[in-house]
C-alpha cells in the first residue's frame, strides 16, 4: 500500500515525465506495422476514389493536365513521359512497320499547328528538310523504311475548307490518317480584330464539325490543340488584338463544342503556360515547349508499342503469364488457408476434450501433443505465406498496374535531403546499446548495413544519379557493402567452420527469397535485381575458395600453421582470377552464358553486358574484406590487437610506434613542401 501511494505521489509530483514515458512506450515495431498498414489502405482508397470519379485512362491525363518540377522538367498527370530520342522514335516506327501497321499523322491548322508539324518531322528525318517559300501552303513527310506519312494541311479558320475534308474523310476510307491533330483560333482574331460575330461564327462552325468527329471518332484518333497563352509584350503591333482574354474565349468555345466528340489536348496550353519565356514572337511557342508538345505526341503513339519502363503514359499493362497465375493462385491458397485455421482457433473447434479425466477412444497423449505441436508449425508457415502474397500483391498493384499515379524521378536537393531527415528522426526512438566490443561485430554491420540500404534507396526514389557527387558517394555504399559481405562471410567459415550444404542452402535462401517470389510476382527476370545477384555470385566465390581442398578454419589453422599460408594463397587465386575475367570480356561472356546458368545472369534482351557492368566495378571489394577479415583475425591470434574491452585495439607498443612513424612523416612532408 505504501509504494503504491509513493507510486501516485510520485505521478502526481510528475505528470509531463509520466506521459512522455507512456507516449514512447507506444513507439514500437507493432505499432510502426499497424500505422503503415492503415496509411496504405487509406492510399489505396483515395486512388481508387480518383479513378472511380475520374476514369483510369493515362492517354487521357497526359492530354489534360501536369505540371513542372523544376524550369524545364514538364511531369503529366498521373504517368510517366519517356524522352524519346531520334533512335527511339525510328525503332517505334519500324517495331509498327514490322506488324504490319501503318503511320499516318495528319495536322490540320494554322502556323502553330505547323509549327509542330515541323518539330515532329525534323525530329525523325535522317536528312535536312528544305524549307518551303510559301509558308501557306500545305506540306508532305513520307519515309518509305518506316512506312511513314506525315501531313499538314494549312488551314487557318474553322470553315467551309475544312468541314470538307473531314466529310472526304467520311466518304473514302483510304484518305483516313491513324492520328489527327487539329488547332485553329488565333488567324480569326487576327482577321476579325477580335469581333464577338467571329467568335460566335468560329463557335457555330465547331458544333458543325462535332458530328463529323463523331462518326470519325471509331476509326481514327482526333486531337484539338486549344490555343496558347500568348506574350502580349512581344506581340507585333499587327497582332497585339490577338490577346489571352481572346484566346480563352476561343478554348472555352472549342471544349464546350467538342468535348464528346474528340480528345482535347489541354496541357499544350498549361505548358507554354508555364514555360514561354523562349518565345521569339509572342505568338508561336519557344523551343521548350515545341519539344515536350512533341514528346506528348510520341508518348501517346509509340508507348503503346515499347516496352520503357519511363513511359506508362497510353501505354498498355503486360499481360498475366502462366507462372504469374500460378503463384497468384498459391498464395491465395495460402491466404485462405490462413484465414480458415485463424478461425477455427477463435471459434474454439479442438480435438475432442476429455471426459471426467478419461481420453476418448483411440486417442494417445504423445500423438495428440504432436499433433497440435504440427497444426501450430502449419499455421505459422501459413500465415507468413499469406503475409507474403499481400505484400507481394501489394508490389504488383504499385509496379505493374497503373492504378497507381506515377512520377518521373526528379532530383532536387530538398527531395533528396528531406527523407534523411525523416529517417534520423525515426531513428532517434529506436536506439539500443550493444554488449559486443569485437571490430565489425553484428550488431554494428546490421546498423551500417540498413544505413546504406536506406541512402541507396532515396538516391534511387529521387533520381539523383544525375549529381556526380552524390553516385561518387553512392559508389563508395556499394562498394563498403559488398567489402562487409566479404568480410561477413568469411569471419563465418573462419571460426565456423561450416563448410555443409544445409549451411549454403540456408544462406541462399535467405539471400533470394524476395527476388525470386519477386521474379515470379513482376515477370521479371533475376538480373532485373542485380544487387542480390551480385552478393549471391560473390557468397559462392567465398565459399568455394574456402572449401577447395584443403578447408580452412580457425581450428585447422591451430592445428596446422601452414593453413595460413595455404589462405593466403587461395586469396591470391581469387584475385588472379577476377583480374583475368576482367581483361578478358568475351571470356567472361562465354562463362556466364553458359547453359543452364545463363538465365541467371542475362537480363530480358538476352544480353550479359549489365552483369558485366555490375560485376566489374566492384570486382575487388569482396576480396578487401576477406583479406581485412584474414588480417583482424591473425593480429588477434598473436595478440597483436585486443577488442575484448573498452581499451586500445592494439598494444602500447604497437600504438606508439605508429604514432612515431606518423609524426616522422608529417615532417618529412612538411620540410619537403
Amino acid at each position: 500500500m505504501e509504494e503504491q501511494r509513493s507510486n501516485l505521489a510520485a505521478a502526481q509530483t510528475h505528470p509531463i515525465s509520466t506521459s512522455s514515458v507512456e507516449f514512447i512506450q507506444h513507439i514500437n515495431i507493432e505499432n510502426a506495422k499497424l500505422l503503415a498498414l492503415i496509411v496504405v489502405l487509406s492510399v489505396i482508397g483515395y486512388h481508387g476514389a480518383l479513378h472511380f470519379v475520374y476514369g483510369n485512362d493515362s492517354c487521357t491525363w497526359l492530354l489534360s493536365d501536369g505540371r513542372f518540377q523544376g524550369p524545364h522538367v514538364w511531369q503529366p498527370y498521373g504517368c510517366m513521359l519517356h524522352t524519346y530520342k531520334q533512335r527511339d522514335t525510328r525503332y517505334c516506327m519500324r517495331y509498327i512497320n514490322y506488324w504490319g501497321g501503318q503511320t499516318h499523322i495528319l495536322f490540320v491548322g494554322d502556323s502553330r499547328v505547323r509549327q509542330l508539324y515541323d518539330q515532329v518531322v525534323d525530329h525523325i528525318s535522317q536528312q535536312a528538310i528544305k524549307p518551303v517559300k510559301n509558308k501557306h501552303s500545305d506540306k508532305q513527310f513520307v519515309d518509305n523504311k518506316l512506312n511513314l506519312k506525315i501531313e499538314f494541311k494549312w488551314m487557318a479558320e474553322v470553315n467551309g475548307s475544312m468541314l470538307k475534308l473531314f466529310e472526304s474523310f467520311v466518304a473514302e476510307e483510304r484518305l483516313k490518317p491513324k492520328f489527327l491533330f487539329v488547332g485553329s483560333a488565333t488567324w480569326s482574331i487576327k482577321q476579325y480584330n477580335g469581333s464577338k460575330v467571329a467568335l460566335e461564327s468560329y463557335r457555330g462552325n465547331l458544333t458543325s464539325l462535332a458530328p463529323i468527329f463523331e462518326k470519325l471518332k471509331p476509326s481514327m484518333k482526333i486531337i484539338w490543340i486549344l490555343q496558347d497563352p500568348v506574350r502580349q509584350d512581344k506581340l507585333a503591333p499587327e497582332k497585339r488584338m490577338i490577346t489571352n482574354d481572346q484566346v480563352d474565349h476561343y478554348n472555352k468555345a472549342a471544349m464546350e463544342a467538342l468535348d464528346d466528340s474528340c480528345l482535347i489536348w489541354k496541357s499544350s496550353r498549361l505548358v507554354a503556360q508555364g514555360y514561354n519565356v523562349d518565345s521569339v514572337d509572342g505568338l508561336h511557342a519557344g523551343p521548350v515547349a515545341l519539344n515536350y508538345d512533341m514528346q506528348i505526341l510520341l508518348n501517346m503513339h509509340c508507348n503503346e508499342h515499347m516496352n520503357f519502363d519511363d513511359g506508362t503514359c497510353c501505354g498498355t499493362r503486360e499481360s498475366i503469364t502462366t507462372v504469374q497465375l500460378c503463384t497468384a493462385i498459391l498464395f491465395a491458397i495460402c491466404i485462405v488457408v490462413s484465414v480458415m485455421m485463424r478461425l477455427c482457433s477463435r471459434i474454439g473447434i479442438r480435438r475432442t476434450p476429455p471426459v471426467n479425466g478419461i481420453l476418448p477412444l483411440k486417442v494417445k497423449r504423445k500423438p495428440a501433443a504432436l499433433g497440435e505441436n504440427t497444426e501450430s508449425d502449419a499455421y505459422v508457415v501459413f500465415t507468413a505465406m499469406a503475409k507474403l502474397g499481400v505484400i507481394m500483391a501489394y508490389f504488383f498493384l504499385c509496379d505493374r498496374t497503373t492504378f497507381f499515379m506515377k512520377e518521373n524521378k526528379y532530383y532536387s536537393n530538398l527531395n533528396f535531403f528531406l527523407p534523411f531527415g525523416y529517417v534520423m528522426a525515426l531513428g532517434l526512438f529506436f536506439t539500443e546499446d550493444s554488449q559486443m566490443t569485437q571490430v565489425l561485430h553484428r550488431d554494428q554491420t546490421d546498423e551500417w548495413k540498413g544505413w546504406m540500404q536506406l541512402v541507396i534507396l532515396i538516391y534511387h526514389m529521387t533520381g539523383a544519379s544525375q549529381v556526380l557527387p552524390i553516385y561518387m558517394q553512392m559508389r563508395v555504399l556499394v562498394t563498403s557493402y559488398l567489402f562487409l559481405t566479404g568480410y561477413g562471410h568469411f569471419s563465418f567459415f573462419w571460426q565456423k567452420g561450416d563448410y555443409s550444404i544445409f549451411r549454403v542452402c540456408k544462406m541462399v535462401f535467405r539471400l533470394n527469397l524476395q527476388v525470386v517470389v519477386m521474379c515470379f510476382v513482376m515477370n521479371r527476370p533475376y538480373q532485373f535485381y542485380y544487387f542480390v545477384p551480385l552478393i549471391t555470385f560473390w557468397f559462392f566465390v567465398i565459399y568455394i575458395a574456402m572449401c577447395f581442398i584443403p578447408q580452412i578454419s580457425a581450428p585447422s589453422a591451430d592445428e596446422n600453421p601452414w593453413h595460413y599460408l595455404y589462405m593466403v594463397t587461395k586469396i591470391i587465386v581469387v584475385i588472379v582470377i577476377i583480374t583475368i575475367l576482367y581483361m578478358s570480356e568475351v571470356l567472361f561472356e562465354k562463362i556466364f552464358v553458359t547453359r543452364p546458368f545463363k538465365a541467371l545472369f542475362v537480363t530480358s534482351d538476352d544480353s550479359v553486358k549489365e552483369w558485366w557492368f555490375r560485376w566489374q566495378l566492384d570486382r575487388y571489394s569482396v576480396v578487401y574484406g576477406m583479406i581485412f577479415g584474414y588480417a583482424y583475425f591473425f593480429l588477434k591470434k598473436f595478440e597483436l590487437l585486443d577488442d575484448k574491452g573498452s581499451c586500445s585495439l592494439f598494444s602500447r607498443g604497437v600504438c606508439w610506434t605508429v604514432s612515431l612513424l606518423s609524426i616522422i612523416g608529417i615532417t618529412v612532408s612538411i620540410i619537403t613542401l
